[in-house]
C-alpha cells in the first residue's frame, strides 16, 4: 500500500483546510486509517482515525469538535477536514494505515503498517 497525502498549506487562524490521503492497492478497505502530525521540535502525535468500515472514528482531545476524519472507499481516500485552525495546529501531517490494529491502540504510531509522506500545514496570520 502506498499513501499520498495532499492539501496542506498556509491558512490564517480560524480558517479551514481539508487534507486528503489517497491509497494505492486493492486492500485499502481492509485498513484502519489514521492521521498523525509532527510539529517542529516535538514528537509525532496522534490526530484522528477512522476504522475500516468508516463507522467508527477517534480523535485527539486537542482537535475534538474541530477536525473530522472520513473515508471514501470508492476513491480509496481518507480525508481530514480541519476547521477553526489554531497556530498550535501547525505541523507536518501524515496519514498512516494499519491492518491488524486493535482499535483501543489506534493512537499508537508504531502499530501502523504503512506511512505516507507528510503534508505541511501552517497556521499563521
Amino acid at each position: 500500500v502506498q499513501l499520498q497525502a495532499s492539501g496542506g498549506g498556509l491558512v490564517q487562524p480560524g480558517g479551514s483546510l481539508r487534507l486528503s490521503c489517497t491509497a494505492s492497492g486493492r486492500t485499502f478497505n481492509r485498513y484502519a486509517m489514521t492521521w498523525f502530525r509532527q510539529a517542529p521540535g516535538k514528537e509525532r502525535e496522534f490526530v484522528a482515525a477512522v476504522n475500516w468500515s468508516g463507522d467508527s472514528t477517534s480523535y485527539a482531545d486537542s482537535v475534538k469538535g474541530r477536525f473530522t476524519v472520513s473515508r471514501d472507499k470508492a476513491k480509496s481516500t481518507v480525508y481530514l477536514q480541519m476547521n477553526s485552525l489554531k497556530p498550535e495546529d501547525t505541523a507536518v501531517y501524515y496519514c498512516a494505515a494499519g491492518i491488524s490494529v486493535n482499535w483501543r491502540t489506534i493512537s499508537e504510531a508504531h502499530r501502523m503498517d504503512y506511512w505516507g509522506k507528510g503534508t505541511l500545514v501552517t497556521v499563521s496570520s
